[in-house]
Formats: structure tokens, C-alpha cells, sequence
């Protein structure tokens, strides 16, 4: 999951200088940020730096970060012309990323691969509808549900955005993408197997045409995994509202699993949290293919000394 933020002290300084939008768009300093765990924390891989809604900004959308509230977007979608006005062909705008990306592949020199990612179509589009994080979705799903026909345009309009988006970060460098969809969670069953799935599908197939393994993760979804699994991935990722060992075994073991520590565990002192890891681990057994990785993003005040034990527990328990 997330792994630069806020807990880091050197990405805070780099943040008290600079807003979001500007490292994500300034490949040095995107790089800067993306490595400095992968120094501090020592893991496995190196997530770049970036933030799934950059993709609105050249379909027409503006985006800004207002501190303490989090993303914002000023000409939401309101009417169903506003669907048709959206531009799918500028997607070499985000060529930052890609650029990020090379200078970290060239900075690790192999050591561990980085991973790319991209909002999944109803994440994104929850986004452009609501103007911000919703509780609710109901512009949303006002939308899904009273303009079929719309609803569907916009989504297919976000699967070549965000197909084109992963294909310039796989041209970077990037050996796996993982898709967010962050905001699943709000919808029941039948609604993402009849509004999403088929744009998730899509999205993954195009990504996987690339060559490259796709780890899908949707946040609150633990009681439709079976439909998520269905719209494809080379992983799974679960949050950590549901047991992991039965996660995996409703998806029937037919893809890597990701997961799924609770963020908060990392606050816990540490012989809970040692308790916490090995219970995950050993919850996995020695079947191949588990990721071990926390069930959503890293908080801001987490402690690095606990999120650093965390890596030590897991190098120890497979030895």
C-alpha cells in the first residue's frame, strides 16, 4: 500500500516545501519521495509516488489538495454533457509519472522492481461526480442509476484514460500495476457485477495485454470478493475486515493474495503487534503467493519504529 507519507520525517520536509500536485509533477522530487522508504523501511518493492486522480486534470477536470480536507475537484460532473466533453486523448500529460518511475528503476539498479498504480473506473468516476470523498455516493449513484446510458459512457471513457495511464507507467519501468478501487465498498453485490465489474475487467485485461501482473484491490469489499476476483487480477488485495486465510479461500486460491494488516495494528506495542504479524503470517501457512502487506494505506501518525519492526517480524517468521 501507500508507503511515502506523512509518518516519514524527510517526505515531511520535502511537504513543507512543496504541495502534492507539484512532487507528483516534478519527477525529482517524486523519485526522492518514493525511494525513501525503500531506504528507511528496507521492503520488497518501490511504490512511485503519484495519486490516482491525477488522470482528471487532462480529461478537463481541475484538481487541487486543500489541506486538511483532501482532494477537491471544481467543475464536477453535473450534467450528462459534461460526460461528453471529457477528453480521452491527452493522456501523455501524465508523462511525469513515467519520467518518475525511469529515475527510480535507475536508482535501485535492479535491487527491487517498482510497482505502478491507477484508480480503478468507479473510484475515479465517484470522484468527478461527487467533487471530493462522499459517505454517501448518492450524486453517484443518482447517475448509475438514473442515467444507465451516461453512467456507462463515462465509465468506458475512464478505462482508455486509465489503460493509456498504466501503459506509460509500464513504459517506465513499472513490473506490476496495482488498481485501487478505493471506494467499492459503497456499492452492494449487484451493483458492481451490473455498473463496474465490466469496466474493472476491462481495465485489468488492457493492463495484463501489457505483460505486466495486476494486483486489484477494493477497499470494503470483503463481502463481494468472489465478484472482484471475477473481474480479474494476478492478486487480490484485501483490507482488514476480513480474515485473510478466508479471503483467499473464497476466491479458491486462483490468485496471489495481498494483505492485510490493519493500519492502525502499527500502534499497537510491540509484543501485540509481533502477536498481530504472526498470526497473519501463519494464517497464510507456507501456501505460495501472499503478499504481506497492511489492509489499507499507512497513517499519518504511524511510528516508523513500528512499521520497521514490522519487515523485521516477517524476515524473521521466513527464515
Amino acid at each position: 500500500m501507500r508507503q511515502a507519507g506523512r509518518y516519514l520525517k524527510p517526505y515531511r520536509e520535502i511537504r513543507s516545501k512543496h504541495g502534492i500536485l507539484e512532487i507528483c509533477k516534478r519527477p525529482e522530487l517524486a523519485a526522492a519521495v518514493t525511494l525513501q522508504p525503500v531506504e528507511i523501511l528496507d521492503v520488497d518493492a518501490a511504490i512511485i509516488f503519484a495519486d490516482l486522480l491525477l488522470p482528471v486534470e487532462p480529461m478537463g477536470l481541475k484538481l487541487e489538495f486543500i489541506a486538511g480536507e483532501g482532494p477537491s475537484i471544481d467543475n464536477p460532473i453535473t450534467e450528462p454533457e459534461d460526460i461528453d466533453e471529457l477528453s480521452t486523448a491527452r493522456t501523455d500529460d501524465l508523462a511525469y509519472v513515467s519520467d518518475s518511475i525511469q529515475l527510480v528503476v535507475r536508482a535501485l539498479n535492479g535491487r527491487i522492481p517498482v510497482i505502478g498504480f491507477i484508480g480503478a473506473p468507479f473510484t475515479l468516476a465517484s470522484y468527478m461526480v461527487e467533487g471530493g470523498p462522499s459517505k454517501t455516493f448518492l450524486k453517484t449513484k443518482r447517475l448509475m442509476f438514473g442515467n444507465e446510458t451516461m453512467w456507462r459512457r463515462l465509465m468506458g471513457k475512464l478505462v482508455d484514460v486509465l489503460g493509456d495511464f498504466a501503459g506509460l507507467q509500464i513504459g517506465g519501468g513499472a513490473r506490476a500495476i496495482q488498481v485501487f478501487d478505493s471506494w467499492v465498498g459503497a456499492l452492494s453485490p449487484e451493483d458492481y457485477v451490473r455498473y463496474v465489474q465490466p469496466y474493472s475487467r476491462a481495465l485489468i485485461e488492457r493492463v495484463r495485454a501489457a505483460g505486466v501482473p495486476v494486483i486489484h484491490f477494493g477497499t470494503g469489499a470483503g463481502g463481494f470478493l468472489r465478484e472482484l476476483h471475477a473481474a480479474g487480477g494476478d492478486v487480490i488485495g484485501v483490507d482488514w475486515r476480513i480474515n485473510i486465510d478466508q479471503a483467499w479461500m473464497d476466491i479458491g486460491y486462483r490468485s496471489a493474495i495481498q494483505g492485510n494488516l490493519d493500519p492502525v495494528a502499527l500502534f499497537a506495542p510491540l509484543p501485540e503487534l509481533r502477536t498481530k504479524v504472526t498470526d497473519l503470517l501463519r494464517r497464510t501457512g507456507t501456501r505460495p503467493g501472499h503478499i504481506v502487506n497492511l489492509g489499507h494505506g499507512i497513517l499519518p501518525e504511524t511510528p516508523v519504529e513500528n512499521v520497521k519492526a514490522v519487515v523485521q517480524i516477517v524476515r524473521e517468521f521466513h527464515k
